[in-house]
C-alpha cells in the first residue's frame, strides 16, 4: 500500500469534518455507523452495548483517526440517543447536533443502505449453510473496507477514495486484491516436527492494509481471526 500526500488545495477546504452517526442492529447486535459528510469515509464498528462510555470511546477513536489525517471533527449529527455524549464531544472540540424527533440523518441513512446491499451480496454468494456471528461481522467490515477504497460519486474527489484521504494510504491491486471474501485455503499453524497436520482450513476475509499484501483469515479450526503479513497467489 502506497502512502500519498493530500492535495494542498483539498485539505484546507475540507479540513473541518462533519460526522453523521447512527446505530443499527444486525442479528440483534448493535453496530455504530459513522460517515463524514464531505469526505465520505465510513466507519462501522460492533459495540457491546449502547451505554454512554461505549459510545464515547468509539467516537474518540474515529475523531482520533481524522486528526491523524489532518482533519478536525467540528460537528456530529445524530438522533437523541446520542445526547449522553454531548459533554464529551465538547471536550474534544466537537459540537453535537441532534436531529428532531422522527427526523432521519440522510447521509448515514444512505450509507447504511449501501452497506446492507453489499453485505447481502456477499452473504448470498457464499455456500455456507450456517455462519457464526463473528463471520457475519467480518462481512460487514470487508464491505466497508472496499466502499472506502473507491472514490465516492458524492465525495469531494473523483480520483482519491475516502481511505487515502483520511489515512494517507492507497490500496493497490497487486497487494490487496488477491483473495475474494470467503475463499477457502490452508493456513500454517504453530506446529512441531510431529506427524500432526501443519495447516488448517481457513476462510479469507479482507486485506490487512499493510504494504506486504497481508490478509485476515477466519480459522475453521479455532474460530479465531488470524493475520498473515504476506499472501502469495
Amino acid at each position: 500500500m502506497s502512502r500519498i500526500n493530500i492535495s494542498n488545495a483539498l485539505l484546507p477546504k475540507y479540513k473541518d469534518v462533519v460526522l453523521a452517526v447512527d446505530i443499527i442492529f444486525v442479528i440483534k447486535i448493535p453496530y455504530l455507523v459513522i460517515i463524514s459528510q464531505h469526505i465520505k469515509f465510513i466507519t462501522m464498528e460492533m459495540i457491546k452495548n449502547q451505554k454512554q462510555a461505549t459510545l464515547i470511546l468509539a467516537l474518540k477513536q474515529i475523531i482520533s483517526t481524522n486528526q491523524k489525517g489532518g482533519f478536525k471533527v467540528k460537528d456530529v449529527i445524530a438522533d437523541n440517543q446520542f445526547e449522553c455524549v454531548q459533554g464529551a464531544l465538547v471536550d474534544l472540540g466537537a459540537c453535537l447536533n441532534i436531529a428532531a424527533v422522527d427526523e432521519h440523518v440522510p447521509e448515514v441513512e444512505q450509507c447504511v443502505k449501501t452497506i446492507k446491499e453489499r453485505v447481502h451480496s456477499i452473504y448470498n454468494s457464499l455456500t455456507f449453510k450456517k455462519m457464526p456471528t463473528r463471520l457475519i461481522a467480518e462481512i460487514i467490515y470487508a464491505s466497508v473496507y472496499w466502499i472506502n477504497s473507491f472514490p465516492s460519486e458524492s465525495g469531494r474527489s473523483r480520483t482519491l477514495s475516502p481511505k487515502p484521504l483520511v489515512t494517507g494510504h492507497r490500496p493497490g491491486y497487486h497487494n490487496h486484491c488477491k483473495l475474494e471474501f470467503g475463499t477457502y485455503l490452508q493456513t500454517h499453524e504453530v506446529h512441531n516436527n510431529s506427524i500432526l497436520p501443519q495447516t488448517v482450513g481457513a476462510v479469507a476475509l479482507r486485506p490487512t492494509a499493510n504494504s506486504q499484501g497481508g490478509y485476515y483469515f477466519y480459522s475453521l479450526g479455532s474460530g479465531n481471526i488470524q493475520q498473515f503479513p504476506n499472501v502469495k497467489n
